[in-house]
């Protein structure tokens, strides 16, 4: 399909791969797109700006990007980085069409339905977009996919308007008329109110009169405050609703200024907040945030799972405002006739971004027009194919998650004379073009089925959430695909069960292999070797300072599975490896109970494991401790010895003349354990972890969340 991608400053359509419906959204074939005028031009002009400007004015990606130099080095992150760049980001945030596949879990929409839809990184502008429910509105019969096709507008500007709570008759200043501000003084004109419009440009303020508003005051001509003191009787307006976009701290100044005594400032636009104490203390006025299109935005229980707000409690929810503001148009309460000035088709995206360049004679609406085609729903896009000279493991990544592309890849990269990347997946077919292209893959897709069906394929490496480690790992077995997954196995016991009786039936069943890359470390290495003559049972004590991830994160929820049986799982696999895979004979764990809501019992807790040739293994495990602090530590006593790794950094050993290690830098055995993959696969030879040892791994996660939560088998 094809889809829009801002890159160096323009924009450019790419073939990429289509999307699947996922389980609770609905797949939309898109007929009119909507360009943001304000939100997307900014996005595009940062991607033309050298990388040090862009660093003066996002400081938060610089945070970011040094702390990705920490934990992998200055040539890696420059690599990553650069590739990001030159990949381009998908955009756009507000689509309608018809809807053309349903989620199994989606009720109350059907296939062939007429639906707005919005949401960043959801309704892009792309011939097909894979969208939430939550996230999606019915179109009625009277109203065209061309005006629906705004309804992420006119949900933000509700909000907005939701926000100043008017009533009828009430003097409302609205400040900035670019289209959020247009649509906000319509939504107040039909509220019943009396609408000054602030705005420079004389032309807006021309298309904001003939489409309701009162007043129009240029703040070039005049000053505007005594304009809307002498309108309002020396009083103030009732409220003020800012639009505008531009970093002065004057706009909110001003806003305040025009207000009476216990007036409210509604901000729904980007300008700068350096508030002036005495521009509100004196007229106690309130000043508010308006969040986007509404209560539900940036929750991800109700964007992503479906889950509503119940309307006794919340009444106006962002797809109750989407809604609204789509039943508003179909009654022509809202006119967009002389604010959408621009109607170009997909292919021609880049001269509609071009219209939008110029400060003067700047349209408000820009509409993209997706005409029907054929191969529309292909999940498979084709690259160069470069056949490699030698014998190398054709890999194919299903999942190009961050950890990924910030390690997997990179590595792979280096071991280069053994892969070579033959495909990726990814459920966004922006972000599986991407990667492919950097790393120079044969094609990328957007369909599972693709890697198992492909003969040329011997190594699946599945990098997604995981809630889909277990079903994935078993597909791909069952389709003879040797497989690589990170951690976890699987969330669900039953599935590692399933993958247990898989090898139990198969006479020669392909090879697996779970990412429990700290035993492959040159910290651990070093240890193994230090324990290869130990005389005596191992006292060993991992502590790991987790560090804090709010609960709404991913991980805590059932994509994750919780920091237990998600991450910890790495511990209990180093602790079967340290004695020798001998077997377990007891578990116990002990968590601490929460006080508060912030913490969940998975977070906090200690475990203790006998193993049967009488070493005792415990895990400390917190999110309580301060990122300040090393992350891990591992203490060894026996035979008359300490062994501390810090951090796998270094080795030291205590009571003995045996050498320790270590490295200027953290290695917790990524690449090792691709390396050892790759000579076990073009090599033979037993597996780097044997079978028994990677299932055992998860049922010791398995039966500690058990204890923690006092739950019984």
């Amino acid at each position: 399909m094809k889809q829009v991608m801002i890159k160096a400053g323009s924009a450019v359509v790419e073939e990429v791969p289509a999307p699947k419906v996922s389980s609770k959204n609905v797949l939309v074939k898109v007929t009119h797109s909507c360009i943001s005028v304000g939100t997307e031009m900014a996005g595009v002009k940062m991607s033309g700006l050298p990388l040090y400007q862009r660093a003066l004015k996002q400081p938060e990606n610089v945070k970011r990007v040094l702390e990705m130099v920490a934990e992998q080095g200055v040539k890696r992150t420059y690599g990553r980085v650069m590739g990001k760049l030159s990949a381009g980001s998908a955009t756009g945030y507000s689509a309608a069409g018809v809807v053309v596949e349903l989620g199994d879990d989606v009720e109350g929409i059907a296939v062939g339905d007429r639906v707005a839809c919005a949401g960043a990184g959801v309704a892009n502008h792309a011939e097909l977009i894979d969208v939430p429910v939550n996230l999606t509105v019915k179109i009625p019969d009277e109203l065209s996919t061309n005006y629906a096709s705004t309804v992420t507008l006119g949900a933000i500007a509700m909000q907005g308007v939701r926000r100043a709570q008017p009533t009828l008759g009430e003097t409302i200043v609205v400040v900035g008329l670019g289209v959020l501000g247009q649509l906000t003084a319509q939504m107040l004109t039909a509220n019943g109110c009396k609408v000054i419009g602030i705005e420079l440009d004389p032309e807006r303020i021309r298309l904001a009169l003939e489409n309701g508003m009162d007043i129009g005051i240029s703040p070039a001509s005049e000053n505007y405050v005594e304009r809307v003191l002498k309108y309002t009787e020396g009083l103030g307006a009732d409220a003020a609703i800012i639009t505008a976009a531009t970093s002065s701290d004057e706009v909110i100044s001003m806003a305040m200024q025009s207000c009476r005594k216990k007036g409210r400032v509604i901000l729904v636009g980007d300008v700068g907040l350096n508030l002036k104490r005495a521009d509100f203390y004196k007229k106690e006025l309130d000043f508010l945030i308006s969040t986007s299109y509404g209560p539900g935005r940036y929750d991800p229980y109700y964007e992503e799972e479906g889950q509503d707000y119940p309307i006794s409690y919340v009444r106006w929810t962002e797809n109750r405002n989407m809604q609204a503001y789509i039943d508003l148009l179909a009654k022509k309460k809202i006119c967009l006739e002389n604010l959408c000035a621009g109607l170009f088709k997909i292919d021609e995206a880049a001269r509609a971004y071009d219209s939008l360049r110029s400060d003067e004679n700047k349209p408000l609406v820009v509409l993209l027009e997706y005409p029907e085609r054929e191969g529309v729903r292909k999940r498979r896009v084709e690259l160069n194919v470069a056949v490699p000279k030698n014998k190398k493991i054709n890999l194919a990544l299903a999942g190009a998650s961050s950890f990924a592309q910030g390690v997997h890849l990179p590595n792979m990269v280096k071991l280069r004379d053994s892969y070579r990347l033959r495909a990726v997946m990814s459920r966004t077919g922006a972000n599986a073009l991407a990667v492919a292209k950097q790393y120079e893959a044969d094609y990328c897709t957007s369909d599972y089925a693709e890697l198992l069906s492909d003969e040329q394929i011997d190594l699946v490496m599945i990098a997604t959430r995981h809630d889909l480690h277990g079903p994935m790992v078993l597909s791909a077995l069952q389709a003879g695909k040797n497989v690589f997954v990170e951690k976890p196995l699987s969330l669900k016991e039953e599935e590692v069960d399933e993958i247990e009786n898989f090898y139990k039936r198969e006479p020669n069943p392909p090879l697996l292999m779970v990412g429990f890359n700290r035993r492959f470390s040159p910290a651990m290495q070093a240890i193994d070797t230090i324990l290869q003559s130990r005389t005596t049972p191992i006292i060993a004590n991992y502590t790991m300072n987790a560090g804090y991830i709010p609960l709404d994160h991913w991980v805590h929820g059932p994509e994750g599975g919780g920091r237990n049986i998600g991450e910890a799982c790495h511990i209990y696999d180093l602790f079967n490896f340290l004695v020798g895979g001998v077997g377990v004979e007891s578990i116990n764990a002990e968590s601490i109970i929460p006080s508060t809501k912030q913490w969940v019992r998975n977070d906090n807790f200690v475990v203790t494991i006998k193993y049967v040739d009488g070493s005792l293994c415990t895990l400390t495990y917190t999110a309580l401790g301060d990122k300040s602090f090393p992350k891990e530590r591992l203490d060894i006593f026996c035979d008359g010895k300490v062994i501390v790794m810090d951090d796998y950094k270094n080795v030291t050993v205590h009571g003995s003349k045996q050498k320790g290690w270590s490295s200027q830098t953290a290695r917790k055995g990524q690449i090792e354990e691709l390396d050892l993959l790759a000579k076990t696969m073009l090599a033979g030879g037993k597996w780097p972890v044997c079978l028994e040892e990677q299932l055992l791994a998860s049922r010791i996660s398995f039966e500690v969340e058990r204890r923690i939560y006092g739950k019984s088998k």
